[in-house]
């Protein structure tokens, strides 16, 4: 297993800004310079990175010129100052294998991977995924979303799956905090990364080793800063300053998640937008409630959470 590239620290999954456009799919098109400005906004308020095309960055609504070039900007935005980790996800290894490869060649610091989309893989499919994309020549690491994807990358597998070169971490969002511990004993050479913000400090004084994550979309400084208080294992500060941010870190878990983690970015002063179909709005009472949760996360922050 190579070890050479780092993917731990806070790294953010970064949402799309659109445009309208009557010529773009959905009418909307990507702003390109938003979005820079927004992966450069994330790693100048101390992010150690970025992650395009992630779940959150809607990769599945793009077309395949568009998903490169979100890449690519998110690469030439954050250049030597942060890492970028990019979403890689496809229904087969031949398309994951594929993006990992345009991946390398316009300059990532490593890939994101869940197993096979669609298409609920058996352990050997799985494990003949990941050979493929790591074949590449990026750091890997593998997400584990049961619930999306319905194949569960337990601890045992996940062993296996660090025999694999350039297999280096996990992003574990099954919610079981307990699997922490349980990845760390099978697999000890692979860094697990806290993959729900709303486990995130359990996940770090666990032994996590990185955050990838989306409610940092609105509270970068803030949840560095607490990113950094759970390694040190400061558990009453840590403690402390999330608490109020629970309510709204628990979106991160949703199905709304996208919608929720927007419209919390534009209640601070930033752009967030509409999403893409599927995704639609908010419903009222949905929105009532994201409002409800950031308002208490804001009045944490700006008393000196």
């Amino acid at each position: 297993m190579s070890t050479s590239t780092d993917l731990g620290g806070v790294v953010v999954a970064t949402p799309l800004p659109y445009v309208a456009d009557g010529a773009a799919p959905a009418g909307l098109a990507v702003d390109y310079d938003r979005y820079a400005e927004h992966c450069r906004w994330l790693v100048d308020n101390g992010c150690h990175g970025v992650g395009p095309n992630g779940s959150l960055g809607e990769y599945s609504s793009l077309t395949d010129e568009e998903r490169r070039r979100v890449a690519r900007t998110a690469v030439e935005a954050v250049r030597g100052d942060g890492i970028v980790v990019v979403g890689v996800h496809g229904v087969g290894w031949h398309q994951a294998k594929h993006w990992a490869e345009l991946a390398a060649e316009d300059g990532a610091d490593g890939v994101l991977c869940l197993p096979p989309t669609i298409y609920r893989a058996n352990r050997g499919e799985v494990v003949a995924h990941y050979e493929a994309v790591a074949s590449v020549g990026l750091p890997v690491m593998v997400y584990n979303n049961p619930y999306d994807t319905k194949v569960d990358l337990t601890p045992d597998l996940l062993a296996e799956l660090a025999q694999i070169d350039n297999v280096v971490a996990v992003k574990e969002f099954s919610g079981d905090v307990r699997r922490v511990s349980a990845i760390r004993e099978a697999a000890p050479g692979l860094a697990v990364i806290a993959g729900a913000d709303d486990v995130t400090v359990e996940a770090l004084l666990m032994g996590a080793t990185g955050w990838f994550a989306g409610f940092p979309n609105v509270f970068p400084a803030e949840s560095v800063a607490l990113y950094e208080l759970a390694r040190a294992g400061d558990l009453a500060e840590a403690r402390r300053r999330y608490e109020p941010l629970l309510a709204a870190f628990r979106w991160d878990s949703r199905t709304e998640f996208v919608q929720a983690i927007k419209l919390g970015m534009e209640l601070v002063g930033r752009y967030g937008g509409p999403c893409r179909p599927p995704r639609g709005p908010l419903t009222p009472e949905h929105d009532a409630q994201v409002r409800e949760a950031m308002a208490r996360a804001v009045a944490a922050v700006r008393g000196g959470a």
